[in-house]
């Protein structure tokens, strides 16, 4: 069967993309309704993952505190469905964007801190959101949080249940996964990784490296809130409790076996993570056990990710040597474009 479906291939020179687009947009004729349930997971987190590896991955900002902009994502989402009768399609723009905005506002310490003093105010930001959603009751309905939240309809299909709503999930995805390589090929990606490898010498070449950290806090803090207000709606309910600091290191840990820095470590790493937790449920709460020692492992065999590269400033000291060499031509080749 795999000698036919390779000659077809070699034969008819169909992309490769192409295959991988028809195989995901068939998914649900040939994956269980249980299962689809659990790509929907993976798809989410490959959104929290991406925000989060903009932020940590791309510019180096430690960040610790991605549940939080999830949290305004979701409830931002949810007030505009249930309190105000917005539409899903119209009020998830909105939703993004004042997660953007809050982003922005959080990015002002990171202007002065770095490295774990930023990553300790990002916590108290996530915790800060966490407590406001828990205990703001009459705008975000306390500790019953928000019930009922239906499923939007497109062209009157119901997109509920995982295998219809799957559909959303991947175009936002695809919408990530193209929004983020243009920018990051842009000027404000290059800037970004020039900041992240030595932000000194980017800012001795000319980087505003105050304007960059906060378009980056707002660019991964946008997502995250699209993520967020996908959410709500999947699951009909939202309520504080799913904005716990353990969800923001559950995402983190994502990134970390995946590999930051890297569009594809997002998506290996939700893969590994989900896949890992379903398959070793028969030992209950000893597969999150297994869970932390493989992050345990990857941080000391493999620090950069499974798709982290070699000459990355995170595999090692050899590499972190170069990184004021690699941040001088990254800015250099901007000026040239500029």
């Amino acid at each position: 069967m795999m000698d036919k479906l390779k000659g077809f291939y070699v034969k008819n020179k169909i992309p490769v993309w192409v295959v991988l687009m028809v195989l995901l947009v068939t998914m649900p004729l040939y994956v269980s309704a249980g299962n689809m349930r659990i790509v929907c997971r993976i798809m989410l987190y490959i959104i929290l993952a991406g925000g989060l590896n903009v932020i940590s991955g791309y510019c180096g900002q430690l960040c610790f505190g991605i549940a939080g902009f999830y949290c305004v994502g979701s409830y931002v989402q949810a007030i505009l469905m249930k309190t105000y009768n917005v539409s899903y399609w119209l009020a998830l723009l909105p939703s993004g964007i004042v997660a953007a905005l809050i982003g922005a506002v959080v990015a002002l310490p990171a202007l002065r801190m770095k490295g774990i003093f930023l990553g300790m105010i990002t916590i108290g930001f996530s915790e800060l959101m966490r407590l406001i959603a828990l205990n703001w009751t009459p705008v975000t309905g306390g500790a019953m949080g928000f019930k009922g939240i239906m499923a939007p309809t497109f062209f009157g299909i119901k997109m509920g249940g995982a295998s219809k709503y799957y559909y959303i999930f991947l175009f936002v995805v695809i919408a990530y996964m193209f929004c983020t390589n243009r920018v990051i090929k842009s000027r404000v990606g290059r800037a970004w990784m020039s900041i992240r490898e030595d932000e000194l010498a980017a800012r001795s070449l000319g980087v505003d490296a105050k304007k960059y950290k906060i378009l980056n806090f707002m660019y991964g803090s946008f997502w995250a809130g699209i993520a967020g207000a996908i959410f709500v709606a999947y699951s009909t309910y939202v309520d504080s409790t799913y904005f716990t600091l353990d969800e923001g290191f559950n995402v983190l840990g994502m990134l970390i076996i995946g590999g930051q820095g890297t569009l594809v470590g997002p998506i290996v790493g939700s893969f590994v993570a989900q896949v890992l937790t379903e398959s070793l449920r028969f030992i209950n709460v000893w597969r999150y056990v297994v869970y932390a020692a493989l992050i345990i492992l990857m941080m000391w065999v493999r620090p950069q990710g499974l798709i982290g590269a070699s000459g990355s400033i995170l595999a090692g000291s050899k590499a972190g040597k170069k990184k004021t060499k690699k941040a001088e031509k990254i800015v250099k080749s901007e000026g040239k474009e500029a």
